[in-house]
């Protein structure tokens, strides 16, 4: 039996500590969320303003001209829930005279040209507030490569990157996020009714199994197909993750000396740190 049950009382207290900690050490004191309306940046935002006091968190909108009305709305809804401060930056006049200039853009490349734009103002943001940018990207989506390198995967620390989507959501329900965020269905909105299922093929609690076995327990693909899922859908996954390995690295480093950055020296160990 696959059991993705976790101990969300722990989960909070270890996640709140660790986002405390991880700005604390950096010398910051304050957080900046990109608030999408989704479960994922609300938990983030809910776990920042507990960790650090609302006041000391700041939550931003960065609307599209497509993006769903109800997006906004339930952003509102956690800002106002916690109490934490806020912004409304609409990115339809960054981004539109680029994509204008290249009218044949499909969605995906539209939508990781929004995810830049957010980054951009993301990081402008935290100058400004004195604070480190918070992820929102969950495990599910870190392994599978679900997400744009250098957009919604730019962060200073990420509390919910060893979270499946699954467990995110039960962690989702002990936070007591409003709802309407709860009941909705994962999407970047980055299109018009755009789902994070419908883009890749297959439901969150389909392949948190699957990475499950595959991450966590180490199986091999073999041993998920005697588990009873299909070969086909292994192999999808294990591609997928296989791929999107140099989304969750740093940018590999040609060696050259004995202390190589990334490779020898990993941590300052007598550095005060």
């Amino acid at each position: 039996m696959i059991d993705l049950t976790i101990n969300t009382d722990l989960a909070r207290t270890i996640l709140t500590g660790f986002i405390k900690t991880e700005i604390t050490r950096a010398g910051f004191s304050r957080a900046v969320v990109g608030l999408s309306g989704g479960l994922d940046s609300a938990v983030s935002c809910y776990l920042a303003a507990e960790a650090l006091g609302p006041e000391n968190v700041l939550a931003l909108r960065m609307p599209y001209k497509t993006s769903s009305q109800d997006s906004l709305e339930h952003a509102q809804m956690v800002i106002d829930a916690l109490g934490v401060r806020s912004l409304t930056i609409p990115i339809t006049e960054m981004v539109e005279p680029y994509l204008e200039r290249f009218a044949e853009a499909g969605p995906v490349r539209r939508g990781n040209v929004m995810a830049r734009a957010r980054m951009i103002i993301l990081y402008d943001q935290s100058e400004t507030f004195g604070g480190l940018v918070v992820g929102t990207g969950n495990k599910t989506e870190i392994l599978l490569g679900y997400t744009t390198l250098y957009g919604d995967s730019a962060c200073a620390l990420n509390p919910l990157g060893d979270l499946y989507k699954t467990q995110l959501r039960q962690l989702a329900h002990a936070l007591g996020l409003p709802e309407a965020i709860l009941q909705k269905p994962p999407t970047a909105d980055l299109w018009k009714d755009q789902t994070d299922e419908g883009e890749l093929g297959f439901t969150y609690a389909e392949v948190d199994k699957v990475l499950y076995l595959l991450v966590d327990q180490r199986f091999t693909p073999e041993a998920c197909v005697e588990a009873g899922f299909s070969e086909a859908f292994v192999r999808q996954v294990v591609e997928r993750v296989r791929r999107n390995h140099f989304k969750r690295i740093l940018p590999p480093i040609a060696k050259l000396s004995n202390r190589t950055v990334g490779y020898d020296f990993l941590y300052l160990r007598d550095w005060g740190t």
